[in-house]
């Protein structure tokens, strides 16, 4: 019996997001799932959303940088994800 459970990506895009990410954040910080991994990909925003990441979601695996847009972010995303899912 295989009792290894999967490791899980959780993939957050986002570009100038502090009035909206703070519900996300704190959602992935409620989660009891032990093999988590969480990744922010910002677009260098300029509000203080990375502020907001490094306090509500310390544990976070933070890409900051300029992009092509939403799936330019995604594919980045996926490219930094180690999970199984």
């Amino acid at each position: 019996m295989n009792t290894h459970l999967p490791r899980i990506s959780i993939i957050t895009i986002c570009y100038n997001a502090s009035h909206t990410i703070s519900r996300t954040l704190r959602s992935i910080q409620a989660q009891t799932y032990n093999d988590l991994e969480y990744l922010v990909i910002d677009g260098a925003s300029r509000d203080n959303t990375l502020d907001l990441v490094r306090t509500l979601a310390p544990r976070a695996l933070v890409h900051s940088e300029r992009d092509q847009g939403i799936y330019d972010a995604m594919n980045k995303g996926l490219s930094h994800a180690t999970g199984d899912y």
